[in-house]
Order: C-alpha cells, then sequence, then structure tokens
C-alpha cells in the first residue's frame, strides 16, 4: 500500500489515560513508523489550541471552551477539520462533536470509524445526537467494531452490519513476557501489606461507574483468606475506598493508585486471578482482559453484551458471571482459589487465546488491511 495521510479524530490523547487513547496512540505511532503521515485532531485541556510532533504524529490540540457531559467544548475543531486534508480520516466513537465536524467540514478522500461503544449514560445527548448519528455511519466508508458482539447487540451498528469490520484492540503481549522479577518483588513489598501470604485478586482500570467495582468490594466478605488489589484512580475512588472502610475491609482491600506505565506489566504479575466487574456497555471490550490474559492469569468478568465475554471464554479461560450480582462474584472467585490446577489450566488457557487473537502487530496489519480496501474501493 502507498503511504497515506491519516487524520485520527477523538477528544484526548496522551498523556491523558483511557483505553480509547492509548489505543489510537498505539495506532498512530505505529502508522508514522511505517512511513505514513499521521495527524491526530484532539481538544486540548488547556483554552488554547497547541501544535506539537511526539514520536513522529503531528498532534493538534484545539482549544476547549468547556466540558459537558464528559463531552468537549472545542469550537476550534471544527476550523481545523477544514483545514485538515488526509486520505483516510480514522473517527473514533463516540465523539459526537468531531463527528459533525467531520461530516460538515472533512477534506478525507475516505472515512473509517471504530465504533469503541455505544452512547450509554448520556441520554440527552443520545436523543440530540441520534439524527446526526444515522447521518455520520451512513457516510463512513467502513466501521470497525472491536467484538462480534458488539455489532450483533448495538442497534447502530446492527444496521450497518455489512460495512461491519471487526478487529480486537491489541496489546503490546512481549512486555508480560519479559518483566523484571526485580520489579515484581519491589512493588509487591511497596502495594501490598506484608500480612502472611494469601491469594490476591487484581483489579485494574479507571475508576469509574461502569467498572463496577463496588460490586467487586461488597463480594468480599464471601471470598475467605484473599485480597483485593485495585490499580487505578478516577471519580469513584474516593467513594469505592469508603465502600471498604465502611464495609471494614481496609486490610483486605488495597487501593494503590496510578502506577507507571513501566510498572503496569509487573502489577499484572502480583495477582493471582484477574477480576472485571463493569456493569454497563460503556465496558466496550476490556483491553485490560487481554492483558491479565497475556500476563497468566484467569479472568472473572460480567455479562454485559459487549466483547469482554468475548475476549474472556467462560469455562475456558475464567468464568463469566452475571453483572451486578455480589454472590455470584463471590462464587466465582472462589471456585478458582479452590481449585488450584483448573486456575492454572485456565491461566494457560488466557495466556494462549491472548497471544493467538489479540497481539498489536495483528491489529495494526487488520487496520492497514481496511485503508487498502477503502481506498480501492
Amino acid at each position: 500500500m502507498s503511504l497515506l495521510r491519516i487524520l485520527h479524530i477523538y477528544k484526548d490523547y496522551f498523556p491523558i489515560l483511557g483505553g480509547i487513547e492509548n489505543h489510537i496512540k498505539v495506532l498512530a505511532e505505529a502508522q508514522a513508523a511505517r512511513g505514513h503521515a499521521v495527524t491526530v485532531l484532539v481538544a486540548n485541556p488547556a483554552p488554547r489550541t497547541a501544535i506539537e510532533t511526539v514520536n513522529g504524529v503531528r498532534v493538534v490540540r484545539t482549544a476547549r471552551w468547556a466540558t459537558v457531559a464528559s463531552t468537549p467544548i472545542s469550537p476550534a475543531m471544527f476550523g481545523w477539520t477544514r483545514r485538515l486534508e488526509a486520505d483516510i480520516a480514522h473517527l473514533h466513537f463516540p465523539h459526537p462533536p468531531g463527528e459533525v465536524a467531520h461530516l460538515l467540514f472533512g477534506r478525507a478522500r475516505r472515512t473509517v470509524i471504530t465504533y469503541h461503544s455505544d452512547i450509554v449514560r448520556q441520554r440527552a445527548l443520545r436523543v440530540v445526537y441520534g439524527p446526526l448519528l444515522w447521518r455520520v455511519l451512513k457516510r463512513a466508508d467502513r466501521l470497525i467494531a472491536t467484538s462480534p458482539i458488539y455489532v450483533d447487540t448495538s442497534p447502530y451498528l446492527s444496521r450497518f452490519r455489512e460495512k461491519c469490520a471487526v478487529i480486537p484492540l491489541g496489546a503490546d503481549l512481549d512486555r508480560f513476557d519479559r518483566v523484571d522479577p526485580t520489579r515484581i518483588e519491589a512493588l509487591r513489598q511497596r502495594l501490598l501489606p506484608p500480612s502472611s501470604p494469601q491469594p490476591t485478586l487484581l483489579f485494574v482500570g479507571r475508576l469509574r461507574y461502569y467498572k463496577g467495582l463496588d460490586n467487586l468490594i461488597r463480594a468480599m466478605p464471601e471470598i475467605a483468606n484473599a485480597r483485593l488489589l485495585v490499580v487505578g484512580d478516577g471519580p469513584m475512588h474516593a467513594e469505592w475506598e469508603q465502600l471498604a472502610r465502611d464495609m471494614h475491609l481496609s486490610d483486605r482491600v488495597v487501593f494503590a493508585g496510578k502506577v507507571d506505565d513501566a510498572d503496569l506489566a509487573a502489577c499484572y504479575k502480583l495477582g493471582d486471578v484477574f477480576v472485571l466487574p463493569a456493569n454497563a456497555r460503556a465496558e466496550a471490550f476490556g483491553t485490560v482482559i487481554v492483558e491479565a490474559m497475556a500476563a497468566g492469569l484467569p479472568v472473572v468478568c460480567t455479562e454485559v453484551g459487549t466483547g469482554t465475554s468475548w475476549v474472556n471464554q467462560d469455562g475456558v479461560t475464567g468464568f463469566v458471571i452475571p453483572s451486578r450480582d455480589p454472590e455470584a462474584l463471590a462464587q466465582a472467585v472462589n471456585q478458582l482459589l479452590s481449585n488450584p490446577s483448573r486456575r492454572r489450566a485456565m491461566a494457560q488457557a488466557a495466556s494462549q487465546r491472548a497471544h493467538a487473537e489479540f497481539s498489536q502487530t495483528a491489529m495494526l496489519e487488520r487496520v492497514e488491511q481496511v485503508y487498502r480496501d477503502v481506498m480501492n474501493a
């Protein structure tokens, strides 16, 4: 494929942390390394427009006036969308201002949209944006879903099934095979209480409502002889930490906060079982599940009708249980903790599935194939 001018459009970009932000960073930097001219157009947290080149990627951060319903208001994005020419505009949904800006003023020859998640919680936004959303999806040359389940269950994607391509999100799997043992031990000493050795349940992610961590905390009294390590920060941190205190679990639930990216792979090595107790479709894929599986952990996750229960195969790489059900969470975790041989078998199956299906290399090749297809159409 000849070299392309690629424009990624979303609301935020690294160093702002998040699953979509990290996904765009991985894509953009890998595409730039292959020689493509890559620009990322996002909103700046500050009220001014800033332009810089980071690892070969031109990043345009447009001035933000305000943030409403988790959506940045940046009129300057409309002007920059009109100015930026591209062969491929790659939109990352949901970001209504960016999508509308591209619909009205975009100058790209082809449009690809990665549909990360339905608009779940912002009902008013969904009602107002709905008519335009149909036009945005109709105009796109190709839609990328991260799992086949999301194509089936999304009221929007299912209407455009014929132009959907399924490309799972990829992770840097090699980093989990080369973790420094001294780093693991240093993190163990720093993050985990010096009590007698006991199994560790691990949660990694932004502490947002849809992660459902409160249900896991409520399950802890029924999970004997185990502690929970929570890695990550977010708007629910204070409330969930208070819940642990109110339930007299402060000695068994450890809130580690944010950790350096360099320490993340080592954090997974501290766990015996990974748990993602999501409670809403906003948890659309669960990259942390892939990372945990690559690190050799069995997974307990919940059924929310998204890719989480496709990535984690029930009875093979872990268990999939009903959401918002602390009792079911406790039962699934206890099954794994009480049966070490089954836990090891699921851990091995998890690692094999992660390396077979969810590498960054495979993801990048699949995205480039989509670009080739739409450019040749």
